[in-house]
């Protein structure tokens, strides 16, 4: 750490290509050590040679581990589905989150990597940290702890609700800074300012957990409070963060980070929306190809601020767009072997509409110089893959949004 360069350290400066040649040279190791220790990880790399996966190339060639199917794996495995990369017993925590999901914990200090985002957000030694994430079964309030400790910080761990309390902490303890949702900050601004309370000691905070939308940035600003947030989840910690310049979020240095087509493992076009997919280097619990279900995008060339890893465009919105059609279940992944079957289809989206009350799926297909044959071709893979009829249109490439959308619910019910 260093308050002299602003930076967190010098990784976050480093050559581009010296970035990528250390995540590559880790890789085979991280690899290794799935394979060797957690038992789904060595069935699912049972005929992978660990050594040789060294390039992003040969990582796209591994399969996708999906965060959507981990309940149903830990609740054949308990507690965490075979992924866990050293015995219970070595663990530091063991977090549930809603699902419930179980996650490990370790007690290294910033386990959770999110010490790099809240220096970012100026958080310095001596910074007392009003923590209100939660430290009741899930990770939140630990991962920030941890991370705001690794600084340098004194923490006041308020943990969710208990508005009343928290706001005479405030005001008798005198934090520097904050930790939790943009909306619960807003709550305890809105308020203090109605009991006449005085909490302007905060001047900066570290958000995440929801979205925070330009306007409530905007206000909390106007309030005297400087807001950056940060994008992780229990199962990986930090993934991306806001630096001062506020254009994108740069990714962390731990992690190898690829956006694929929801409903696959097969990689977008930098810009192109997609599922935020995750390999964590990080032996204790080694996730490989792990598919979080959020999806965003990767932004050309680098932040304003110095740091030079790569940005993506934060939280877009949920890749999961499974839905109900006429009484079946359809998937984004069925979507994608659609397009599988014809190479002529360059992207394709289903529309899932209504009409005189009864259920419509329309499959518009990008390709160049489509014809009635390949629509018709088409359509009778949409039948036999889906197990329903839906009308294909063929449209002209590049005429589908860039918004990650396999799927499109356009129902509404009244």
């Amino acid at each position: 750490m260093s308050e002299t360069s602003g930076y967190f350290d010098d990784l976050e400066t480093r050559d581009p290509e010296a970035r990528e040649a250390d995540l590559m040279n880790q890789l085979p190791d991280q690899l290794a050590a799935a394979k060797d220790t957690a038992p789904y990880f060595a069935e699912l790399f049972a005929g992978v040679e660990t050594a040789d996966v060294t390039s992003r190339d040969a990582l796209v060639t591994l399969p996708v581990t999906r965060k959507s199917d981990l309940i149903e794996r830990q609740a054949e495995d308990p507690p965490l589905g075979g992924l866990g990369g050293v015995a219970l017993g070595d663990l530091a925590y063991l977090f549930q989150s809603p699902g419930p999901i179980y996650e490990p914990g370790g007690d290294a200090p910033d386990f959770w990597r999110f010490a790099r985002a809240f220096w970012a957000g100026g958080f310095r030694p001596g910074d007392i940290v009003h923590n209100t994430f939660s430290y009741h079964l899930t990770p939140a309030g630990k991962m920030m702890e941890s991370a705001v400790r690794a600084i340098g910080c004194p923490v006041f761990p308020g943990g969710v609700g208990n508005t009343e309390l928290q706001l005479a902490a405030i005001s008798h303890i005198r934090p520097t800074a904050y930790a939790g949702t943009p909306s619960f900050l807003k709550i305890l601004l809105d308020r203090a300012e109605e009991s006449g309370l005085d909490v302007s000691s905060i001047n900066k905070a570290g958000v995440g957990g929801e979205a925070l939308p330009p306007g409530l940035r905007r206000e909390l600003n106007e309030r005297g409070v400087f807001v950056l947030q940060s994008y992780g989840t229990a199962d990986l910690g930090l993934i991306a963060y806001e630096s001062e310049a506020m254009e994108g979020m740069i990714l962390d240095e731990r992690i190898i980070v690829e956006i694929v087509r929801p409903g696959s493992g097969d990689l977008v076009a930098e810009g192109e929306v997609g599922e935020v997919v995750v390999t964590l280097l990080n032996p204790i619990y080694p996730l490989v190809r792990f598919a979080t279900g959020d999806l965003s995008a990767v932004m050309t060339g680098m932040s304003p601020c110095g740091r030079t890893n790569t940005r993506i465009k934060g939280w877009m919105g949920r890749a999961d767009q499974t839905t109900k059609v006429k009484g079946m279940f359809v998937h984004p992944s069925q979507i994608n072997q659609i397009v599988a079957r014809h190479p002529e289809v360059i992207k394709a989206r289903l529309v899932v509409s209504q009409e005189n009350a009864q259920d419509v799926m329309t499959l518009n297909c990008e390709a160049a110089g489509g014809d009635e044959g390949l629509a018709s071709a088409i359509a009778g893979t949409l039948q036999s893959v889906c197990k329903v009829r839906g009308r294909v249109d063929i449209v002209e490439p590049g005429s589908l949004a860039n918004d990650g959308k396999v799927i499109d619910d356009v129902r509404t019910y009244e």
